[in-house]
């Protein structure tokens, strides 16, 4: 009996044509298994699908889900039909997450850290129905910005607020509107407005009107004069100075640095039903945070997020900030800061518990979420930090870029509050302006 030193199996009795059909499944095994070293099939069993139905919005904290396409990341990991759609607006990332993948929406995608909270409780969703959700890893940390309209440069307000306040009264006086746009009630970027306002005794329910203007529609909307202020990620604030309609009068770094912002979030059901493709989906996400986390790679980013399929824009309202490089557009210019986002560095991709509970902590101060909600087990049903630690160590990720705890700790902001999230009460008896009780 003899051996086929490939395959280690016997031939004896075999066929020449048996013989190479065994032989050739050997290597097309082998092949695989080389061609994800260190991906989905490192575990075990493979994805259950090819494929997953993400949705992103044109904002530059999408980039890990439009890396991993461009860069082969997800084919690396068993999900080469992976789809990566552009919403319109966080309410069409919302619906299409209700419809689900199977029923011609989404399965997954780029989204505000709160938005899944808020779905899963049914806060934001058709008859208050509640949709099942999971958080698997943040996407990024820091590099929004609030915007103001140019009229408001004399009054040179940056990361005080309270410069706004006459200015405001004399417009309402007038009998003028006073119109504060965000991108989704309850979402990141009306929490840091809410924030930045409130720090300046600027009541942002009785003091502004919050509009709703999705990302991309910023800039337009400024331009003919629908808005005083704005928050919302880039490259929209870069590209409102570009085009000299306004400037930032803070990045949302200044108020909380190391902040965390959009996170890869998908339906549980998704999840349940395919575990193993929910890791390896992980996996090449992480793998594209670690690409763009570097500086070398920032000016090709650049390029790839600019084109017409994903953001359409030209690439330097893209790069500066990408580069820590903040032209503010009120005569302050800085280069290489610390503000830039981050997508690995400082575990950017972790998604701490501790973090999820200021953003429930803050939905409760505004009156999205009920007082008496359970933050704990909210955040224990929906934040799977489980998932990231598995894929983390699937993909081989050094441990000391793997936390030790689920909680970063206490965090301080730029008005010196300090949010404890062993504690959130006290952090919201803390807090002079709020709309919860």
């Amino acid at each position: 009996m003899t051996k086929n030193l490939q395959t280690g199996i016997s031939t004896t009795g075999m066929t020449r044509r048996s013989m190479l059909k065994t032989t050739a499944a050997a290597a097309l095994i082998g092949a695989v298994k080389a061609a994800f070293p260190s991906g989905a099939f490192a575990a075990g069993a493979g994805p259950e699908v090819t494929g997953v139905k993400l949705g992103f919005i044109a904002l530059t904290d999408s980039a890990p889900l439009i890396i991993a396409k461009e860069k082969g990341f997800f084919d690396k990991h068993g999900l080469p039909e992976t789809d990566v759609a552009k919403q319109a607006s966080w309410g069409a990332t919302r619906d299409n997450l209700v419809l689900g993948g199977a029923a011609n929406g989404i399965d997954g995608a780029h989204i505000l850290s709160p938005l899944p909270y808020l779905m899963h409780t049914g806060k934001v969703t058709q008859n208050n129905k509640p949709v099942p959700m999971a958080i698997l890893a943040r996407l990024n940390l820091d590099s929004q910005g609030i915007s103001v309209a140019k009229e408001y440069a004399e009054t040179g307000v940056q990361l005080d607020s309270s410069k706004l306040k006459a200015a405001f009264e004399k417009k309402k006086a007038e009998g003028k509107e006073i119109k504060a746009a965000m991108t989704f009630p309850g979402g990141t970027h009306d929490l840091w407005i809410r924030y930045w306002l409130a720090a300046g005794g600027i009541d942002p329910n009785k003091d502004v009107s919050t509009i709703v203007v999705p990302p991309p529609q910023m800039v337009a909307n400024m331009k003919v004069g629908n808005m005083d202020v704005f928050c919302v990620g880039e490259p929209w604030n870069e590209q409102l100075v570009n085009q000299g309609i306004g400037f930032t009068a803070a990045t949302t770094g200044e108020l909380w640095k190391g902040h965390p912002e959009k996170a890869l979030g998908l339906r549980a059901d998704w999840i349940e039903k395919n575990p193993n493709a929910a890791k390896a989906l992980l996996m090449a996400v992480m793998e594209a945070q670690q690409w763009c986390e570097s500086m070398d790679n920032k000016a090709e980013m650049a390029d790839i997020l600019g084109k017409r399929q994903w953001f359409n824009v030209p690439t330097k309202d893209v790069l500066g900030r990408l580069k820590g490089d903040i032209n503010y557009g009120n005569g302050r210019e800085v280069k290489a800061t610390d503000l830039y986002m981050k997508f690995w560095k400082d575990g950017a991709s972790y998604p701490f518990k501790s973090h999820d509970t200021w953003f429930m902590t803050e939905n409760i101060r505004w009156g999205n979420l009920p007082a008496n909600t359970d933050i704990k087990a909210l955040v224990n049903q929906v934040n799977r930090e489980d998932i990231w630690r598995e894929a983390a160590k699937d993909l081989g990720v050094a441990a000391a870029d793997i936390p030790a705890s689920s909680s970063r700790g206490k965090e301080t902001f730029f008005d010196g509050k300090v949010f404890d999230p062993e504690n959130p009460s006290a952090y919201l008896d803390s807090l002079s302006i709020k709309a919860a009780s």
